[in-house]
């Protein structure tokens, strides 16, 4: 099993990113690729998970080791596979996930892709009880709350930001539109309004 791949930041997809290193490029599947997308032509390590089956071969990656062992954990459920497993990590909250879990909220899980009452259930009977350890520390890179770095404005302005992508997904838009204009979003200094104006402009064009 491949532990990391550290390399260049080649390429971003909608559903992958490339990695080059010793002149060989690495295509890792990954919850949401455009996270990387300020490491771009730097250098980054990625943990990652190797999946084989007959008709495939593929590289998934993580930020970090734990959220690479819960995506193993979503793989031992029956119904989710790796897309699956993926869907779930791209909120960027597996806590909400683990205390969904826990709290036996079906009606929280549901509304991943895929996840219908059925698989949800087996989630449950597959996994409390079994996630505690991951709680405390999942994304330990990620653990400083961001707020306390932020000026008032910066504050507002990430509330604003947050209100539109809210109001996006309620207009129908999937995460993936979403987060492919977000990097140009994150840019802009304005209200919740111009910021689902703009990213309506953004997405019809792309």
């Amino acid at each position: 099993m491949i532990e990391f791949v550290y390399g260049k930041v080649d390429f971003i997809d909608t559903q992958y990113i490339v990695l080059e290193t010793s002149n060989i490029g690495y295509q890792i599947y990954c919850a949401n690729p455009f996270e990387y997308q300020a490491n771009q032509e730097e250098m980054v390590k990625v943990y990652t998970y190797q999946h084989v089956r007959e008709d495939i071969l593929r590289l998934y990656g993580f930020k970090t080791r734990q959220e690479r062992a819960l995506f193993e954990k979503l793989l031992n459920v029956s119904g989710i596979g790796p897309k699956g497993a993926l869907a779930v990590l791209a909120t960027g909250q597996p806590d909400h996930v683990i205390k969904a879990i826990e709290e036996e909220d079906e009606a929280f899980l549901v509304k991943f892709p895929g996840v219908g009452k059925k698989t949800a259930r087996q989630m449950i009977l597959d996994l409390k009880g079994k996630l505690d350890d991951f709680a405390p520390h999942l994304f330990e890179s990620r653990s400083i709350d961001e707020s306390e770095t932020l000026t008032p404005k910066e504050q507002l302005n990430s509330g604003a930001l947050d209100e539109a992508v809210e109001a996006l997904k309620a207009l129908g838009y999937v995460d993936r539109e979403i987060n492919r204009v977000l990097p140009t979003l994150r840019e802009e200094d304005t209200t919740t309004d111009q910021y689902i104006k703009m990213a309506l402009q953004l997405i019809m064009n792309r």
